[in-house]
């Protein structure tokens, strides 16, 4: 079956439109909202093969399909936790699909507890979550099968590997809090499809104890009832079992609240704690942990929008009691702590971890009095995560970097002699070229100063270049530094990759985010158009060299980017995206989200969302850039329709040459919205790398 690359296929048009608060919004594409309709599987399939028809027509591909594969042999590993002398992290071997969970005991010897291609050969499985017993001689650990990103869990003897219990179904998104001796734990499971409204199955979430060995469907409910549908929860146990916390926030929602328990009080029982009230209704974000000193430590950022970490009595846990350990920091966010309180220190340390303007720092304080005693040194321009220590004290603490230059390698700091030291690299051995890594400072449309890191080849500023211009933008998320295939293969091909720091994301905390939400959603977009403006004002590249890249929110700013400024770029590389924001909510996760973007259903709000929602700002007759959509059958988050419905009207509308600046859609079967085998990884990034390569002219090297 052949395709004319000159025309593209007809799609299936009709009247559909919605009267909104008496706002008529057309929706003409309507039908290729049901993937199983006839006729938009007949266009799906049309568009498979004009992507295939371009696709052999990018020059490029095979050489960017070879340069991932040998960055991606790079490998990963993963801090380790610890459980007495047993340890667990994860590793991936150059050769091998996905990262596999390995135990290691005081003897040395390493096993392998969970490897997601055993269990299934076509690579499709990827392992979700883990958690050890607080004993370590039992693993909670969760599966999705065939890229459905439906979570099971189950749970396995670390010794023997032989699974003791499970499956438990529902299970997405879930926390495991073990009770000491292994015997039972608190996890988070949906409610069943059958006891729920039609179309609700995604939510209805509750906190439930389960003890070993017992049927799920006879896990006591501990929480949840009466609560809003779209409601995530937290929860864990303290060490030595005595304090149980929960945590509840409506979807995305930047804000929380929380419960604790005393489960060793008279008369206490586990499947039915005396939830005492810490903080509910507050605009605010805030997690608890009970530290070995018997000290609650109340990381929030109540009053405080870059975070800070305070210290209670988990007997009078309300924000009247809290006193400040770590006051906010006025440039710095900060985004995780460690306590180190072994006998052999001659003063316990606390570590803490924030990202400034985002790049990463580490500082060790007096964790009596918060008191600075130094900074670590790191081996770079970088980002940090998770830290982990003992859990019965000591004096070491473990950590991921990562740079522009480095793949994830763990960190090890000994609080005795504030060494840092490589505990493991990743394991495979790659020789990346020569590359520069900049930080900028420009002005959005409004005066807001953002940042913006570009990455090029060390010779890059002798001219214009192709360059790509990623950004997110949204959902408190920071873009920092990190190793990247295909920043590394583009930048190596003579390219510039440039990666903005949107309000919208927690670079500078939590009033940044709020600059880019709801309401203030333009300003995102604003940013990223600046920081194209910026890029060709500085000579970096030129409109017609220029492209532009996000995935599922960043889909989003992409979109809007597109219909906004089509003049600016070039190409667009469009992954999972949000498109049609009046309809978003009806689909996958999108109920969960609208206290990030506004609902329709609200007068006000949808006239925010028609403001920029990219599918009803496609006209007719415009010159718009190529794009590449991108969408995965599996992805249970966004919906693929929005890029089926957006690739239509832009197809339909463009004045662009089909054959110069075509607009193409890249549908994947049996993968989710993110983990995804290394072989799939390679095989999306080539086709997004050799179509921006053709769109801008980026000549084979």
């Amino acid at each position: 079956m052949a395709s004319d690359i000159s025309t593209y296929p007809p799609a299936p048009r009709g009247d559909d439109a919605d009267v909104l608060h008496g706002i008529t919004v057309p929706d003409p594409y309507r039908t290729l909202e049901d993937e199983a309709d006839p006729a938009t599987q007949a266009w799906s399939k049309a568009q498979a093969v004009l992507l295939d028809e371009h696709r052999a027509r990018w020059g490029q591909r095979e050489r960017f399909h070879a340069r991932l594969g040998e960055l991606l042999r790079s490998g990963s590993v993963g801090s380790p936790v610890w459980r007495g002398e047993r340890r667990f992290h994860t590793r991936r071997a150059p050769d091998q699909e996905h990262a596999v969970l390995l135990a290691t005991g005081a003897d040395g010897a390493e096993r392998v507890l969970v490897d997601p291609v055993a269990l299934d050969p076509t690579g499709a499985t990827t392992l979700d979550a883990w958690q050890p017993s607080k004993e370590g001689d039992l693993l909670a650990y969760q599966v999705s099968e065939g890229g459905t990103e439906e979570s099971v869990l189950r749970v396995l003897d670390v010794v023997t590997g032989e699974v003791v219990d499970g499956p438990i179904d529902r299970a997405r998104y879930s926390p495991v809090a073990w009770l000491p001796g292994g015997t039972a734990f608190y996890y988070v499971r949906r409610l069943p499809a059958g006891s729920v409204p039609p179309d609700e199955d995604q939510f209805h979430r509750r906190v439930y104890l389960h003890r070993l060995g017992t049927d799920p469907a006879d896990d006591v409910e501990v929480f949840g009832a009466g609560k809003h549908k779209t409601n995530y929860y937290g929860v864990s146990v303290s060490r030595d079992g005595r304090w149980l916390v929960i945590s509840a926030a409506q979807g995305t929602a930047p804000r929380n609240d929380v419960w604790i328990a005393d489960l060793a009080a008279d008369g206490a029982d586990p499947a039915a704690p005396l939830l005492r009230p810490v903080i509910v209704g507050a605009d605010a974000k805030t997690g608890l942990h009970v530290g070995r000193d018997g000290r609650l430590y109340v990381f929030t950022d109540l009053d405080a929008p870059r975070g800070r970490l305070a210290v209670t009595d988990p007997t009078t846990p309300e924000p009247e009691h809290w006193r400040d350990l770590l006051p906010e920091d006025p440039e710095a966010v900060l985004e995780d702590f460690a306590l180190l309180d072994g006998p052999e220190l001659d003063r316990p340390v606390l570590l803490a971890a924030r990202t400034r303007h985002a790049v990463s720092e580490v500082t060790a304080h007096d964790l009596g009095t918060g008191q600075a005693l130094h900074t670590l040194e790191l081996p770079g321009i970088g980002s940090v995560g998770g830290i982990s220590e003992r859990p019965e004290g000591g004096h070491e603490a473990w950590f991921g970097y990562t740079d522009h230059t480095v793949a994830v390698r763990v960190l090890h700091y000994d609080a005795r002699n504030r060494a840092v030291t490589t505990w493991a690299d990743a394991p495979g051995k790659i020789d990346v070229r020569a590359i520069t890594s900049k930080q900028v400072t420009y002005r959005s449309k409004d005066g807001t100063e953002v940042r913006m890191v570009i990455v090029s080849p060390s010779d890059a500023h002798t001219g214009p270049r192709p360059t790509v211009l990623y950004g997110y933008g949204g959902f408190n998320i920071a873009l920092t530094p990190a190793y990247s295939a295909s920043i590394l293969a583009w930048v190596e091909a003579g390219g510039v990759w440039a990666v903005a720091n949107l309000r919208g994301g927690s670079e500078e905390g939590e009033q940044w985010h709020r600059a880019g939400m709801r309401a203030n959603k333009q300003n995102v977009f604003d940013d990223f158009t600046a920081a194209a403006e910026y890029l060709v004002a500085q000579g970096w590249t030129t409109p017609e060299q220029l492209g532009i890249s996000g995935g599922s929110n960043g889909g989003l700013l992409v979109g809007a980017a597109l219909t906004q400024r089509p003049e600016l770029f070039r190409a667009v590389v469009c992954s999972a995206p949000l498109l049609d924001m009046v309809r978003y909510e009806k689909f996958g996760l999108g109920a969960t989200w609208n206290d990030e973007y506004g609902t329709a259903a609200d007068p006000e709000e949808l006239r925010w969302l028609l403001g920029y929602s990219p599918y009803h700002h496609v006209h007719d007759g415009t010159v718009y850039p190529s794009v590449l959509f991108t969408v995965f059958d599996g992805d249970s988050r966004v919906d693929t329709l929005h890029a089926r419905k957006m690739a239509a009207a832009l197809q339909a509308a463009t004045a662009g040459d089909p054959a110069e600046r075509p607009i193409l859609l890249r549908a994947e079967g049996n993968v989710g919205h993110g983990a995804r085998a290394v072989s799939r990884t390679v095989d999306l990034s080539a086709d997004q790398l050799s179509f921006l390569a053709a769109q801008l002219g980026m000549e084979a090297g």
